[in-house]
């Protein structure tokens, strides 16, 4: 009993020191703000009204007449690049530079700063020119990143490779994907301008750097098929499997063409059947059936289809059983099959698209580098109907 009226009495004096504790930092704040210059508040009133012109010559006062915040500015620039307003975040970042004396560290950082504004509004040669004068200090990996960024945007791939080597040797991990890529954008450019010799030997970079390189190995053939080498054309594309099942998809309606054209189309729809065994896709589907209406029987298409429906059920598995039981069915029942049939095509080419793991943009066509988030190889080499019933 006298413990706990020893803790009544004690009450008031906790709440005495807390209360007293409470006036201190009552007292530091007032204190604190006291000590801000008035032009802070002025540049501060100029934001909350939506001049932010204003509020920049305000804070560049400041700066003038209080060293001291530095920080402020460095804030607020990055406020206005975030905001997409990079003419303003230039401007800010580009005082900054213009002090004689500010610290080399913040020096250093304001650099950096206006680099990235210059990166976002979009004026790559500034961008650049700034980036390179920090690729030997304390921002030289994030300045070598923003080069390797400037580069693919530009697509000088050449010089990209020399940035993503540059990056490898300064720690920041290893960059094989990437540069693989990068020399298949160089042979992609040698095959369009029919160059076939310049585009093998930058196939042949782009395997030496990273041997599981599907795109390489899909372009080798095309290059062979360009020459007019079509067998060695379907050996490149059957290499395919080899390194990603999946992406068999990616060349089954090349493989089928190829072998029509050596006169072998059922030894072709054979090896299309055995990977559509070993891995159900839609795309892969869309070719075998064809070749299958082609080279066998309607019953047989009709089969193909409902086994593959029942493995991997999805609308557009869907979309291509109706095709198949359209062309048996009596004719008294091909108005009702034709209605359900565009129902089902029209909510079917919802799900046609691939979708970046990356980003999650969507895009009809297949990839090798998202045009939403510029990252390489984040397309599967499936729908995303199939993706969410895989999972």
């Amino acid at each position: 009993m006298e413990f706990e009226i020893w803790w009544l009495l004690g009450i008031p004096f906790f709440f005495s020191l807390g209360w007293i504790a409470a006036r201190v930092d009552i007292r530091q704040l007032i204190s604190e703000s006291s000590s801000l210059p008035k032009g802070y508040f002025k540049g501060l009133n100029f934001l909350l009204n939506e001049q932010p012109d204003k509020a920049i010559d305000a804070f560049i006062e400041i700066l003038k007449l209080n060293p001291e915040t530095v920080e402020l500015h460095f804030a607020l620039g990055n406020l206005f690049r975030r905001r997409g307003e990079t003419e303003r975040a230039i401007r800010v970042h580009q005082n900054l530079l213009s002090r004689p004396d500010l610290p080399i560290e913040q020096q250093t950082q304001a650099m950096f700063e206006l680099g990235q504004d210059y990166l976002k509004a979009g004026l790559l040669d500034r961008a650049e020119e700034t980036f390179n004068q920090l690729v030997a200090g304390q921002y030289a990996i994030p300045a070598r990143k923003a080069l390797l960024e400037i580069y693919q945007r530009e697509k000088e791939w050449l010089r990209a490779i020399d940035a993503a080597y540059a990056l490898q040797e300064s720690g920041a991990g290893g960059r094989q994907k990437e540069i693989a890529q990068f020399y298949c954008e160089i042979a992609q450019d040698d095959l369009v301008h029919t160059n076939p010799e310049a585009a093998m030997q930058m196939l042949d970079k782009a395997i030496a750097t990273d041997r599981h390189n599907v795109r390489a190995a899909i372009l080798t053939g095309d290059i062979h098929l360009a020459r007019g080498d079509v067998e060695q054309a379907v050996l490149a594309w059957r290499r395919v499997e080899q390194q990603s099942v999946p992406h068999v998809a990616l060349v089954a309606q090349r493989l089928m063409d190829g072998y029509r054209k050596l006169e072998r189309p059922q030894e072709g729809l054979k090896l299309l059947k055995s990977y559509m065994a070993e891995t159900p896709s839609i795309d892969l589907l869309e070719v075998v059936f064809k070749a299958t209406l082609e080279l066998e029987t309607v019953v047989e298409a009709n089969q193909l289809v409902s086994s593959e429906l029942r493995r991997t059920p999805t609308l557009l598995g869907l979309d291509k059983l109706l095709d198949a039981r359209m062309m048996t069915a009596p004719p008294e029942v091909l108005p009702e099959l034709s209605i359900v049939k565009n129902l089902v095509s029209g909510y079917a080419q919802k799900f046609t698209r691939y979708q970046c793991t990356h980003c999650g943009f969507k895009a009809r066509q297949f990839y090798w580098q998202c045009p939403g988030c510029s990252k390489w190889e984040t397309y599967p080499p499936r729908r995303t109907e199939e993706l969410n019933v895989m999972n």
